[in-house]
């Protein structure tokens, strides 16, 4: 897996156990070995920016993911050995506002990080939470991704 990882903010964050997570969740999900996407930690600022910008709304957010494919949940595309690898996207996270919502909920902040790192990967791989049946599959999901490097689901 090839998982361009940034960490462009200021708070405390475990860098390499983060990529190793979005590393596995790909492997889980039966990605090809050669599939590329991104992960960025950024200010509120810049995260706020981006949510103006490209999702029409004021303020910083926790997480944004941007897929460049469109895929669908649990579906992965066959590619040919002639073929470029399958690129993903990008996830954007602002661990500055992650830890400010997981204090207001009562949660433990890497929990959460986990959590919404897992929710934008997933996002990228076309999971989605428009609907409640489509909101369970992916909570299930991420529940599941949590669990296995022994985090707690929200």
């Amino acid at each position: 897996m090839n998982v361009y990882f940034s960490d462009e903010q200021t708070d405390p964050v475990d860098s390499s156990a983060m990529l190793q997570f979005a590393e596995r969740v790909l492997v889980e999900e039966g990605l090809p070995e050669t599939t590329e996407m991104a992960v960025l930690l950024i200010g509120a600022d810049q995260i706020a920016d981006y949510n103006e910008r490209f999702m029409d709304r004021k303020g910083p957010t926790d997480v944004l993911a941007f897929p460049i494919e469109d895929l669908t949940a649990g579906h992965i595309p066959h590619l040919a050995p002639d073929e470029p690898p399958l690129s993903l996207g990008d996830v954007f996270l602002c661990p500055s506002e992650i830890h400010a919502r997981a204090q207001g909920e009562g949660m433990d902040s890497q929990d959460l990080l986990y959590l919404l790192l897992a929710h934008g990967i997933l996002h990228l791989l076309g999971y989605d939470h428009a609907d409640d049946a489509q909101a369970l599959v992916m909570e299930r999901r991420e529940d599941e991704l949590l669990e296995m490097i022994g985090r707690t689901p929200a």
